[in-house]
């Protein structure tokens, strides 16, 4: 049997991201993960905003960002027509290269374990884990941060509940101009003319030497047309964003096109003695809304700077214990955030009611203002004229 404060059941972001917190700040804790390096996976392929902030209170930032190609300008395109070019302080990284980045960081004093959990027991005290090594593990607390895993949450009685089934697809590829070597852009994000196309949006952002396209869709899982796109990317690209080689130029997908749905899921009878669950494995939430790595990090970060340091301070784990973090107003925030976000967006792409199409008209009357604007006062800039105070930040000149 080992002894340990702290179980850390799934490696992935929040797992590992836990770890190596919780081993710098001197807490006993074992992460188990059956992968000794993270294998690929499509989910988080870029980070930025409140995601860095979040970031950098995990005390993970400068190494993390290291490891990130930061694209430093986007142009952004609606229907059909490059509307801005705006600062952008996005870092494109892959998946498993963040996850393995951050196991990097993990002190040599938190022991990991390559392994399954096969069978897990609570109580106000101690948990018992059995892994599939034969192992056994006795903890004050267990962090289940083992994703879309459903096992061991229903050893525990937690159910799984779907709020909105194939809530959004994602498609992953690597793009690269034809008979150029790069396109014009440093990043693009094209939106989409017509909910007919039942398109999210279209991101484009460097990562390494490499142009990495994720395409967000609203669609069934059995429809036809997702297995056509990964038949035929370029054409059907085309197809639903008809302007889109005006931007690009002649273009091709290169290298495999992955796809993940996601549905938003929920838990019930979460709340258990020393057992907390982090990310995706509490709630998912939708990739097109680009809130899955704010949860992880809004989740790890007030973990570990905040609830377990208090928790381990006094003797037994109850539910109370645990219920500090569930309704602490920070995590409650967050999460209602990321859901209104994920249903707003795909009602703003694909609802043709009166009130939606008006919001759609007024983002692109806003972002071309202030791509004007801004390119305007840039060229007063190089012609030496100084340009009025304004509440628009610098930007590039329209195209």
């Amino acid at each position: 049997m080992r002894y340990t404060d702290v179980a850390i059941v799934g490696g992935g972001l929040a797992g590992s991201t836990a770890a190596a917190m919780l081993g710098r700040a001197g807490i006993p804790a074992v992460l188990i993960d059956p992968h000794v390096t993270y294998p690929p996976e499509l989910r988080c392929e870029k980070l930025g905003g409140n995601q860095l902030t979040l970031l950098r209170r995990t005390g993970l930032a400068d190494a993390t960002l290291r490891a990130t190609t930061l694209d430093g300008e986007v142009w952004e395109a609606r229907f059909g027509y490059l509307v801005t070019k705006k600062p952008s302080d996005q870092h494109g990284i892959m998946y498993d290269t963040l996850v393995n980045t951050m196991r990097a960081q993990i002190p040599c004093d938190v022991a990991t374990i390559h392994a399954k959990v096969v069978a897990v027991s609570n109580n106000a005290e101690r948990q018992k884990l059995v892994l599939s090594n034969d192992e056994e593990i006795s903890a004050r607390l267990v962090i289940l941060a083992n994703g879309l895993n459903l096992g061991l949450r229903h050893l525990l009685g937690i159910r799984r509940r779907v709020i909105s089934p194939c809530h959004s697809v994602t498609f992953g590829f690597d793009v690269e101009p034809a008979g150029r070597p790069a396109f014009d852009f440093p990043a693009l994000t094209y939106w989409p003319g017509r909910t007919s196309s039942r398109m999210a949006y279209l991101s484009i952002f460097p990562i390494g030497n490499a142009m990495r396209a994720n395409l967000m869709v609203y669609r069934d899982i059995d429809d036809p047309w997702l297995t056509a796109f990964r038949k035929s990317p370029e054409r059907k690209m085309c197809e639903v964003m008809p302007r889109l080689e005006r931007l690009l130029g002649e273009f091709r997908v290169s290298g495999p096109v992955k796809v993940r749905p996601a549905d938003l899921c929920v838990n019930d009878n979460y709340l258990q003695p020393g057992v907390v669950l982090a990310g995706d494995a509490f709630s998912t939430s939708c990739p097109a809304a680009g809130t899955g790595t704010t949860k992880v990090f809004n989740d790890v970060e007030l973990l570990c700077n905040t609830h377990i340091p208090r928790w381990l301070a006094s003797e037994g784990m109850g539910s109370d214990k645990i219920a500090m973090f569930y309704g602490d107003p920070q995590k409650v925030a967050c999460e209602a955030e990321c859901l209104a976000k994920a249903f707003h967006l795909r009602s703003l792409s694909t609802d043709s009611g009166l009130a939606w199409r008006a919001q759609r008209w007024a983002r692109f009357a806003v972002r071309l203002s202030g791509g004007v604007t801004g390119a305007i006062r840039k060229r007063l800039s190089a012609d030496g004229v100084a340009p009025r105070a304004s509440g628009y930040p610098k930007q590039g000149r329209i195209a």
